[in-house]
């Protein structure tokens, strides 16, 4: 007679790792809209209120809007109750968030100074997650700002969406009350920038949920 031996196999019991990773893979994603002009008479919400309803038309994006002309940052970088104070509204929004868009114009071949102050006074917050770009300007649609952005959160270990939306000329694109006159071409470029943003959100979000970003 022979006996032939029965093997019980145990599956194993689920990580912290699996268990965060489920808990997050049906979340909605959060994205902060970041505007990064302060300047008086910025045209930049105009342009924010445009790509807003376009965003949120996105399956799967909840937005969060940070304003660098509401901040109040201060330009020293020490932790005064003026800072703790600008820092107790916007921080929670950037390190809430799953991805960013940055809204920026170009002055002087560069990004405002505004935008940077904010970006400076974080650090872990941007780490391991995508940032996409809307920008405006003249004839260069605010591209060598954006351009001058990727060296920066590169530096942050962040990735950068590749395509971009972009007005050259951008006051002619909008009428007095801020509608955008022929939108079908720039319709078109933020839902390709949304898309690829989507993914790589959803990527590095399921990504972190199993092995957590270490830079």
């Amino acid at each position: 007679m022979t006996t032939t031996a029965e093997h019980t196999t145990v599956a194993p019991a689920d990580s912290t790792a699996d268990l965060a990773a489920d808990s997050t893979a049906d979340a909605p994603l959060r994205v902060a809209v970041i505007i990064g002009s302060n300047r008086e008479g910025r045209f930049g919400p105009v342009i924010a209120d445009w790509f807003l309803s376009r965003v949120r038309a996105h399956a799967d994006f909840e937005v969060d809007l940070v304003d660098v002309a509401e901040a109040e940052l201060p330009t020293s970088f020490r932790q005064t109750p003026d800072a703790e104070s600008a820092l107790a509204t916007i921080t929670p929004k950037l390190a809430a968030a799953d991805a960013f868009v940055v809204l920026t114009p170009e002055f002087n071949h560069s990004f405002p100074a505004s935008l940077k102050n904010l970006v400076d006074w974080h650090y872990g917050e941007w780490q391991a997650k995508p940032v996409a770009f809307v920008s405006y300007g003249g004839m260069s649609g605010g591209l060598r700002a954006v351009e001058q952005l990727r060296q920066v959160f590169a530096e942050l270990h962040a990735v950068t969406v590749r395509d971009t939306v972009s007005f050259h000329n951008a006051g002619a694109h909008f009428d007095d009350s801020g509608r955008h006159r022929d939108p079908a071409q720039a319709d078109a470029a933020a839902k390709t920038m949304l898309d690829q943003l989507h993914w790589w959100a959803r990527a590095l979000r399921d990504a972190k949920a199993v092995h957590p970003y270490g830079a």
